[in-house]
């Protein structure tokens, strides 16, 4: 089975992964396609493949530390798989999916659970009791800590799958997020990334604040 689009080390990932499932090489390569089509749709721009692999980067040097890395990568390939800026359920549609999907491949229930909750952990982003679980939202959120060039385009492209909203409409909610994330006591729950990211997360947000 070959791949030879933009994102065929995330697609290499994704054949490894399936290849320990039940699932065949038809089905592998369906729910890619799948998969491919949510992500790559025309109205994303930034929950897209990208967003995928740059989590996947973030995570990568941290997989000695994750106790269930193949639950995590499905939890990684399916958190934004249903993205409707008309619609506030994304992650509970998203989840329903992978508990689909994971059912279809004989998974244990207890894995299916944990990636739904993984998943379900991406709307809020607090503190949860499972550590694979704060990892994954962490490297969620990291786009937050980058450098202000970065977080800038990221900006863009949030407002660019908000398109249909006016502006005012839209910087009045995007307004509640940014200030969700100021108010809690740490946006990023891992040493790791707290380290990494908190402070200048804090200071990409303030300045969205102020520009708002």
């Amino acid at each position: 089975m070959s791949y030879n689009g933009k994102f065929a080390s995330l697609n290499s990932i994704w054949v490894d992964l399936l290849a320990k499932t039940q699932a065949t090489d038809s089905e592998i390569q369906q729910l890619w396609e799948e998969l491919e089509v949510n992500y790559q749709s025309p109205t994303r721009h930034y929950h897209t493949l990208s967003h995928l692999a740059d989590i996947h980067t973030q995570l990568l040097p941290l997989k000695s530390k994750l106790s269930n890395w193949p639950i995590l990568l499905f939890s990684l390939f399916y958190h934004d798989v249903i993205y409707s800026a008309r619609r506030s359920d994304n992650e509970e549609r998203s989840a329903l999916l992978a508990e689909k999907r994971l059912r279809e491949m004989r998974f244990p229930a207890i894995d299916i659970k944990l990636c739904s909750q993984q998943i379900m952990a991406t709307k809020s982003h607090v503190l949860q009791k499972n550590a694979d679980t704060n990892y994954f939202t962490d490297a969620d959120l990291s786009i937050l800590g980058r450098e202000q060039e970065v977080y800038q385009s990221y900006c863009n492209d949030i407002r660019k799958e908000y398109s249909i909203y006016p502006d005012f409409l839209y910087y009045r909610g995007r307004k509640k997020v940014v200030k969700h994330f100021l108010q809690m006591d740490r946006i990023f729950k891992t040493t790791e990334f707290f380290d990494r990211y908190e402070q200048q997360a804090r200071v990409n947000l303030h300045l969205e604040l102020e520009s708002f």
